[in-house]
C-alpha cells in the first residue's frame, strides 16, 4: 500500500507550484516589455527640434535659400513619323491591272521617275480622245479662218462666219481639256509630241510616276492587282532627310514648351542623338493618354530614324522660369514618403519642414511650397540630423 501524504503537505506543494507559475509569467513579461518599449522608442521620431553640439555641428553644412532663374528641360516619350510635308501616298491615276513594278522598297527616286506600269483602258481612251480633239480643233480652226477670208468677198454670211469661229473655239477648248487629262495621267511630254505630230506610238501603257523626289518606303500593290483610278494607294514616297517626332507632353510641363524651342532626340542605340526643334503644339488633348502632342522636326542623317521608332525627347525651354532651387541632397522623405528638409531655427536648432517638390533641374529641386527665400536649410548631413532626432 502507498503511503499517503498528510493534508497539510498537499496544500504546501500546491501553493509552491502556483507561486512558481506566477514567477515564470512575471519574468517572461518582464523580459519582453522593455524590448517592445525600446523598439517603439527607436521607431518613433521626436516632434521637437534637433539641437547639436559644436562638434556635431561640424558634420552639417547649410545653404541659404534664394530665388533663382532657370530654363526647364522637359523630358517626354515620342514616336517617329514621316515629315508629311515631304511625304506622299501615290494613288493610281487610272484604272486597270498592274503589268509591271519598276522599283523596289528603299529605292531612291526623282520627281517623275516611273514606279509601275498598268494596262489601263483609261490611258488608251485618253490618248484617243486627245487625238480626236486635236484633229477636230485643227479642222474647225481652218474652216473658221477660211470663212473669215470668204466674208470679205461676200462668199459666206457673217452669221456663218461667226458660227464657224464658235465651233473652232469650242473644239480648241475640248483639245485643251483632253491634253489636261493626259497630263493628269502622267503621260510624258515626248508621247504628247508624238501624238501632235501624228507619229505612231508603241502599245499604250499607263505609267505611275513619283510626284516627288525621295525614298520608296512603302509598296502597296503587286503585279496583276486591279487598280481603281483615284482610290487605290500604290506607293509611299518620302524624303527621309528630315522626320517628325510626335512627343507626348503632360500637365504643367506644357506651359514651358513653345514653338521654336530646341530639342534633342535620343534613341538609346549606340548613343545616337539627333537635334531638332518644336514645330507645332497640338490644340487637342489625347482622350486616351490625357497628353498633348508636341511635334518636333529633327534632322535624320543616314536615315537612322525610322517610322514608329520609340525615342526619348528632351525639350529645352527658351522661356525663363523662376523659383526656389535647393540641392537634391537636402531633401529627405518621412515614413509616409513625404518630402521634408531641416530648417535652421533662430536658437540654432534644426526643425523638420515638409515641402512640395516641383521641377527637378539637374541636381536641384524647385520648391513649390514650404520654404521662403532666406531660409537656411541643411544640405550636407541631413541624414545625421535625422538620426539625432530619433535619439
Amino acid at each position: 500500500m502507498r503511503n499517503k501524504l498528510p493534508a497539510a503537505g498537499v496544500r504546501t506543494i500546491a501553493m509552491t507550484m502556483a507561486t512558481a507559475a506566477v514567477i515564470v509569467t512575471v519574468m517572461s513579461c518582464a523580459g519582453c516589455s522593455p524590448k517592445n518599449d525600446d523598439y517603439a522608442q527607436a521607431s518613433a521620431v521626436k516632434a521637437g527640434n534637433v539641437t547639436l553640439t559644436a562638434a556635431q555641428r561640424r558634420n552639417v553644412r547649410t545653404y541659404t535659400v534664394q530665388a533663382s532663374k532657370f530654363h526647364k528641360m522637359i523630358e517626354a516619350t515620342g514616336v517617329v513619323d514621316f515629315d508629311n510635308d515631304q511625304a506622299t501616298t501615290v494613288l493610281a491615276p487610272f484604272s486597270g491591272p498592274v503589268s509591271r513594278l519598276l522599283v523596289s522598297l528603299g529605292a531612291q527616286v526623282r520627281k517623275g521617275d516611273p514606279l509601275a506600269e498598268v494596262d489601263s483602258p483609261d490611258f488608251a481612251t485618253a490618248i484617243g480622245a486627245y487625238r480626236k480633239a486635236l484633229a477636230t480643233a485643227k479642222t474647225d480652226r481652218r474652216l473658221a479662218d477660211l470663212d473669215k477670208d470668204l466674208i470679205q468677198h461676200q462668199g459666206v454670211s457673217e452669221r456663218e462666219a461667226a458660227q464657224a469661229e464658235t465651233d473652232a473655239v469650242n473644239a480648241e477648248a475640248d483639245r485643251d481639256a483632253a491634253l489636261q487629262a493626259l497630263v493628269s495621267l502622267n503621260v510624258q511630254p515626248q508621247a504628247m509630241d508624238d501624238i501632235r505630230e501624228g507619229r505612231p506610238m508603241s502599245r499604250p501603257a499607263g505609267v505611275i510616276r513619283s510626284p516627288i523626289a525621295g525614298t520608296v518606303v512603302e509598296k502597296l500593290i503587286t503585279p496583276g492587282e486591279l487598280l481603281e483610278a483615284g482610290t487605290t494607294p500604290c506607293f509611299t514616297v518620302a524624303n527621309l532627310s528630315r522626320v517628325w517626332v510626335m512627343a507626348q507632353v503632360f500637365g504643367s510641363d506644357l506651359a514651358s514648351v513653345s514653338v521654336g524651342d530646341s530639342a534633342e532626340v535620343a534613341t538609346g542605340i549606340d548613343g545616337k542623338n539627333f537635334t531638332g526643334r518644336v514645330d507645332n503644339i497640338s490644340a487637342l488633348v489625347d482622350p486616351d493618354t490625357r497628353s498633348v502632342v508636341v511635334r518636333v522636326v529633327a534632322d535624320n542623317p543616314g536615315n537612322f530614324l525610322k517610322k514608329q521608332m520609340y525615342v526619348r525627347v528632351m525639350i529645352q525651354a527658351r522661356q525663363e522660369s523662376a523659383g526656389l532651387l535647393v540641392p537634391v541632397s537636402s531633401v529627405l522623405h518621412d515614413d509616409e514618403n513625404l518630402p521634408f528638409v531641416y530648417v535652421a531655427a533662430a536658437d540654432g536648432s534644426f526643425a523638420r519642414q515638409h515641402v512640395t517638390l516641383g521641377y527637378r533641374a539637374g541636381d536641384q529641386y524647385d520648391i513649390a511650397a514650404g520654404l521662403e527665400a532666406g531660409d537656411e536649410i541643411v544640405v550636407d548631413g541631413s541624414i545625421f540630423v535625422q538620426f539625432m532626432q530619433t535619439q
